[in-house]
């Protein structure tokens, strides 16, 4: 089982044959754009719904607990992101620090992670696309706009933006970061105007009870809830950042750019956030908008500001897809490094002449439509959270492994006290994992059970470490 154990030097992981190599295209202000359009997203244009069902007023908690073990994850991730300026993510780092096993697990779990959150978001803009037509006087027969879970057959507006966000990334990587940036602005804009007509309305009675539900998970009528419940798919709206440290290898200054992009949209995206929340629960009770599939837009509308509720569901159809570009990015990166490890076989990872890898690109649209045509946006979500958690903690190990094992390695950036920010970061994780459903921990289980027999068929025989 020695295999498990066998691992890459960080000298032989930023060195490669030019041909395999990502084109450098991208500045800091693309990373920025990259983190906050994907961090900025379905997680708070949709999911704020969810987490208030599930702790009433106490959501706002939510967001802060999983901002600050996200912000911890961050920080481990601009050390060892500047240090491993590759492709790869929290996959390249565990495979350089703690072995190829473990690798394996963080990059079938990432993968799982991307795919499905890309799926999670494009269900959410399903739902604003549809209320915005419906708006405009569009009716779209209901078994085209929901999966099965809904009462309807098949989610097409969800097929349909996933595959123009997969014709985007075919186009190239610059023209779609560029493109992201435009998009970014919009979608800040939008949540500032909505934060600007809420305040107004603001009720300091809505937050009471503030903790209906007490704190840690538990079953209430058949549901999870709970402080922690929901800030287990709360953290869902804020991870996103991981997603620019898969672009490190595209970057013009790894050393310089990462840092600014990590660690500048988890404090752009935290501020907007909790004001966002606030803004919201404060205009009328959790359980009016909770159950929405817009929530910020039918407050708008409750408020009576109709045409400001319009802009914001017209900018959730425009500009979430920006969260679904950055995640679908980072998914075929993914599935590009473990091919060029050898890890899949090697003919995924071929680059085109614009130095996109079209095969995993088409791939991951394929798997991310099947997924958002037919499955509900909670299991999704919750789903998608239980892989990024496993990432997180690696990334927590990764950065303290370092610090014992190579003190003086020449470090651009240098995570402040790395105890206690990995150690917030696997614990907080931990602690997140175990207030997911059981079904989603089951799931997860199930899809590195797959993953491990891959492994084991292919991978480990395959492996550029193989020899």
């Amino acid at each position: 089982m020695s295999f498990l154990t066998r691992r890459k030097s960080i000298e032989s992981i930023t060195t490669m044959n030019e041909t395999q190599r990502l084109h450098r295209t991208l500045s800091w202000w693309h990373l920025i754009a990259l983190g906050v359009g994907a961090i900025v997203g379905t997680g708070i244009y949709t999911l704020i719904g969810v987490g208030a069902e599930r702790a009433g007023p106490a959501v706002l908690i939510a967001f802060i607990i999983a901002g600050l073990v996200c912000i911890c994850a961050a920080l481990a991730y601009a050390e060892l992101a500047t240090l491993m300026p590759v492709s790869g993510s929290a996959y390249t780092y565990s495979y350089a620090v703690i072995g190829e096993g473990v690798a394996w697990v963080i990059g079938w779990s990432l993968v799982l992670e991307y795919s499905v959150v890309c799926a999670a978001v494009a269900v959410g803009w399903s739902g604003y696309a549809v209320g915005f037509l419906q708006s405009a006087g569009i009716d779209i027969p209901h078994a085209l706009v929901a999966g099965p879970h809904a009462g309807g057959i098949i989610n097409l507006p969800a097929i349909f933006i996933v595959a123009g966000v997969a014709g985007m990334l075919l186009v190239g990587t610059r023209e779609s970061a560029t493109l992201n940036i435009i998009l970014v602005i919009l979608k800040l804009a939008a949540l500032a105007a909505f934060i600007a007509l809420a305040l107004p309305a603001f009720d300091a009675g809505n937050f009471k009870p503030f903790m209906p539900y007490g704190f840690a998970a538990h079953e209430v009528d058949g549901q999870v809830r709970g402080v922690m419940a929901a800030a287990a798919i709360i953290f869902f709206a804020f991870y996103g950042f991981d997603a620019v440290s898969t672009a490190a290898e595209e970057t013009k200054n790894p050393g310089r750019d990462l840092t600014i992009g990590i660690i500048g949209s988890m404090v752009v995206c935290t501020l907007v956030y909790i004001g966002v929340a606030a803004a919201a629960i404060g205009a009328m009770p959790f359980l009016d908008f909770s159950s929405s599939g817009e929530p910020l837009a039918h407050v708008l509308r409750t408020l009576d500001h109709p045409g400001v509720a319009t802009f914001i569901g017209a900018v959730a159809v425009v500009a979430l897809p920006t969260v679904i570009l950055a995640f679908m990015f980072g998914q075929s990166r993914i599935f590009f490094v473990m091919a060029r490890d050898r890890m899949l076989p090697e003919r995924l990872g071929k680059l085109n002449k614009r130095g996109t890898p079209v095969a995993v690109t088409v791939g991951t649209a394929l798997v991310v439509s099947a997924i958002a045509g037919f499955f509900p946006l909670s299991e999704i979500a919750e789903l998608a959270n239980a892989g990024t958690l496993a990432a997180f903690v690696a990334v927590g190990l990764c950065l303290i492994i370092l610090r014992v094992r190579k003190p003086d390695l020449p470090r651009v950036f240098r995570a402040p006290m790395p105890w206690l920010v990995g150690s917030i970061a696997i614990g907080g994780c931990i602690y997140l994992f175990i207030s997911l459903p059981g079904v989603t921990q089951f799931r997860f289980l199930i899809w590195n059970l797959i993953g491990a027999a891959i492994y084991l068929a292919y991978g480990a025989r395959k492996s550029r470490l193989a020899g």
